[in-house]
């Protein structure tokens, strides 16, 4: 990812850049005193579709550690692109579950996390439950996925392993976006929910599995597939009453399904 930091003139992009400014102008202002021609910060950053390598990597880091001074402010443009720019592998990277059972044309982990923010957002108010809390706890919860892929039950990795590899991958992204308020946010919503230490982090664990079985259910009318597994390895392990009534419906109907076929 280059930066370069060099002004350069060009031509009006738009009508609201007066065309009337004559072309010299540009070149007289290297002539004007510095404090008149300097910005504090100036930087042209052009962003790859591509997916970052280790050496952007590298350059997304410097880039943010120069930029630190912005970080009671929010991340500074070129630390929030970065910032971004990563999190796209959250849109192209599938769920390895479905993977695993042929499911064609997956969800992403984006997809996964998009849909759990919505059951936040449609869920009834619930005493002591800050909803926008679990709103923000749903979009960050799987971000570090960008960096260590989706690792399932099936990978074989300890759990306190897992956890460990995901941790490193966040403190990697929260240096990419340049530390600060935001990223101490981050760190903190994905702690939460990572040690279930919170009335919100327990219902958004619920939306997880609950998304889950529901996009099971889904891919079984789609796919015409049995995906007993998904099911089996959640029965019983919702903490609220929410999770619990969600999951409900959606085994009833998915039961009404196989009762009919069998018929």
């Amino acid at each position: 990812m280059a930066v370069n930091p060099s002004i350069h003139c060009t031509p009006p992009l738009s009508r609201s850049i007066s065309p009337r400014l004559p072309v010299a102008f540009c070149n007289r202002v290297s002539s004007l005193p510095a404090f008149l021609t300097e910005a504090p910060i100036q930087r042209i950053v052009l962003v790859r579709s591509q997916m970052p390598s280790s050496e952007d990597f590298g350059h997304m880091r410097s880039v943010a550690e120069s930029d630190s001074h912005v970080g009671s402010l929010g991340a500074s443009a070129s630390s929030a692109i970065n910032f971004l720019t990563l999190c796209n592998r959250l849109k192209t990277t599938k769920r390895k579950g479905w993977i695993n059972h042929g499911i064609k044309g997956a969800e992403s982990i984006a997809d996964h996390m998009y849909r759990m923010a919505l059951m936040a957002l449609i869920a009834g108010d619930l005493p002591g439950v800050n909803r926008e809390r679990c709103i923000k706890i749903a979009i960050v919860h799987d971000i570090a996925e960008a960096i260590v892929g989706d690792i399932t039950p099936s990978d074989g990795v300890p759990k306190q392993e897992k956890s460990r590899r995901e941790q490193a991958a966040l403190n990697e992204m929260c240096e990419v976006l340049g530390g600060g308020i935001r990223a101490e946010e981050i760190q903190e919503l994905w702690a939460e929910y990572e040690n279930n230490a919170s009335l919100e982090a327990r219902l958004v664990k619920d939306f997880d599995k609950v998304e889950m079985i529901l996009q099971a259910l889904e891919y079984e009318l789609e796919h015409g597939k049995v995906l007993d597994e998904f099911f089996l390895s959640t029965a019983g392990k919702f903490q609220t009453e929410i999770g619990k009534s969600w999951a409900a419906e959606i085994i009833s109907r998915r039961n009404s399904r196989l009762a009919s076929k069998r018929q």
